[in-house]
C-alpha cells in the first residue's frame, strides 16, 4: 500500500492500560504497522474506569460507551459468551454493546472523510461481535473490510449451526478474510463458503531471550539449566491438563515434575485429581501469573506441555518456544500450524495419554543426552517462531492484505 495508510481497528478485546494482556496481539499489530508507516486508530467498548479516549503505546484508542458503568461488563474479560448465554441482562448489554459499537464506527469513518484523510481499510477482529456490530452497516463508500478471526469466534459458530447464517453474512461482506491458523481458516472457510487466508498476529519478541540467544553465541555463557515440564493456560477442559495429570502418572514420566500456570473453574477438580493419581508432591500449582513473572518459567522449564484441544493458535506455543523451549502437543487445530516436528516440536494424537507421557520423558529426561537434545530442539523451534511472529514481518504481511482488500490483488513480490 502506497504512502502512509490510515487503518481503523474495531474490536472488543484490547489492553485497557500499558502491560495488560487482554487484546494484547490487537495493539501489538497496531504498534508494529504504525512503526512500519501507518496510522492506526482502534475503536473498542468501554469498561468502568476506562477513559473516553486516550494512547497506548503510541497508538489512539476510543472507548465506546454502551451502558452504565456498572453493566459495561461483557468485553476484555473473555467471558462475553457465557455472560450474553446465563442471563437476559447479558442479552440486553449485548444488543447495546453492538448497536453502539456500529454507531461509533459509522461516526468514525464519515468523520475522517470530512477531514479529508479517510480510512484506507476497516479491519475488524472477531466477526463476533465486532463483524456482527456492522453487519448491516457498511456503505459502498467506507473504506474495504477486512475480518480477521482469532478462536473463540469461530469455535462458536462451529459449536452453534444457528451463527452460521450470520458468520457468512459478516464474512461475506469483507473484502479480506483472515485466521491466525490453518485449523481457523479452514473451518471458517467452510461453514462461510468464502476464501480466508492464514495471517497470525504479532509476538512481542524483545523480551523473549532463549539460551540460543545472540548475546550467549557471542559470550559463550552456559544457557541456564533447565527442569521439568510446565502447562500454562485456563484450567478448564479444553486446555487438557487432566490429561497432563493422567500422563504424569504413568510409568513413563514417574520421574518428571510439573508447574502449573493459570486458574479457571476446574481448579479444585484438577487438585483432587492430582491427590487422587498420586502425583500431587511432584506438580506445583502457580495461580495466574502476569507476563513478566510467566517468561522466567518458560526459560526454566525442560519443556512445555500442550494437551489441548480446539487451539485457535497456540500463543503459549509460540512465547514457549521463542526462548527456546521445546512443546509436547496434541496434533489437533492451531497447534499444527505452531509446533513442527520439522523444527523441534513434538506432536502427538489428541487423547493417547501413554503417548503424551512418553514423549514429554523423553524431551525432559535428566541425563546430559536429553537435555542437549532439547536445547537443540529449542534453538530450531526459536528460529520458525522469528520467522512467522515477529512484528515487522507479521505488519508486513497484514499491509500486503490491505492493498490486497483495496484492489482485488496483492503487490508484486507480497505473498
Amino acid at each position: 500500500m502506497s504512502g502512509s495508510p490510515r487503518l481503523l481497528f474495531v474490536t472488543h478485546n484490547v489492553p485497557r492500560f500499558a502491560g495488560d494482556a487482554a487484546g494484547s496481539f490487537v495493539l501489538r499489530l497496531a504498534v508494529a504497522l504504525q512503526q512500519a508507516g501507518a496510522r492506526v486508530d482502534i475503536l473498542a467498548p468501554g469498561a468502568s474506569g476506562l477513559p473516553a479516549s486516550h494512547h497506548i503505546d503510541g497508538v489512539h484508542i476510543r472507548r465506546v460507551r454502551y451502558a452504565s458503568d456498572e453493566r459495561m461488563t461483557l468485553a476484555y474479560t473473555g467471558t462475553m459468551a457465557e455472560a450474553v448465554a446465563g442471563s437476559w441482562s447479558g442479552r440486553l448489554a449485548l444488543l447495546q454493546l453492538l448497536w453502539a459499537m456500529r454507531r461509533a464506527v459509522s461516526d468514525a469513518v464519515q468523520r475522517a472523510r470530512r477531514e479529508g484523510a479517510p480510512y484506507d481499510a476497516l479491519h475488524v477482529h472477531w466477526w463476533f461481535p465486532s463483524g456482527l456490530a456492522l453487519l448491516a452497516a457498511v456503505r459502498s463508500w467506507w473504506p474495504p473490510l477486512v475480518v480477521t478471526m482469532h478462536g473463540s469466534d469461530v469455535r462458536l459458530a462451529a459449536k452453534k449451526p444457528a451463527a452460521h447464517p450470520l458468520m457468512r453474512a459478516v464474512l461475506q461482506r469483507a473484502a479480506v478474510r483472515t485466521a491466525v491458523s490453518t485449523w481457523l481458516a479452514d473451518t471458517a472457510s467452510r461453514i462461510a463458503a468464502v476464501p480466508v487466508e492464514v495471517a497470525p498476529m504479532p509476538v512481542d519478541v524483545s523480551p523473549l531471550r532463549g539460551p540460543t540467544s545472540e548475546h550467549e553465541s557471542s559470550t559463550g555463557a552456559a544457557a541456564p539449566k533447565r527442569n521439568g515440564v510446565l502447562f500454562v493456560g485456563r484450567l478448564n477442559a479444553q486446555k487438557g491438563l487432566a490429561d497432563l495429570l493422567d500422563a504424569l502418572a504413568l510409568p513413563d514420566a514417574q520421574s518428571l515434575t510439573l508447574d502449573v500456570v493459570g486458574d479457571g473453574p476446574d481448579a479444585t477438580a484438577l487438585r483432587a485429581r492430582a491427590e487422587r493419581l498420586g502425583v500431587a508432591s511432584r506438580v506445583t500449582w502457580h495461580g495466574h501469573l502476569a507476563q513478566p513473572d510467566l517468561l522466567p518459567r518458560y526459560a526454566q522449564a525442560r519443556v512445555v506441555a500442550m494437551p489441548s484441544r480446539g487451539e485457535g493458535l497456540g500463543l503459549v506455543a509460540v512465547e514457549a518456544q521463542l526462548v527456546g523451549t521445546p512443546v509436547v502437543a496434541y496434533a489437533d487445530a492451531g497447534l499444527l500450524d505452531v509446533v513442527d516436528p520439522a523444527h523441534g516440536g513434538t506432536l502427538v494424537p489428541v487423547g493417547d495419554i501413554p503417548a503424551l507421557a512418553a514423549a514429554l520423558s523423553q524431551v525432559a529426561g535428566n541425563d546430559a543426552e536429553h537435555a542437549a537434545q532439547a536445547q537443540a530442539h529449542g534453538a530450531q523451534a526459536r528460529q520458525l517462531m522469528l520467522q512467522r511472529f515477529a512484528p515487522a514481518a507479521v505488519a508486513a504481511r497484514y499491509l500486503a492484505l490491505y492493498q490486497q482488500a483495496r484492489t482485488g490483488h496483492p503487490p508484486k513480490g507480497v505473498g
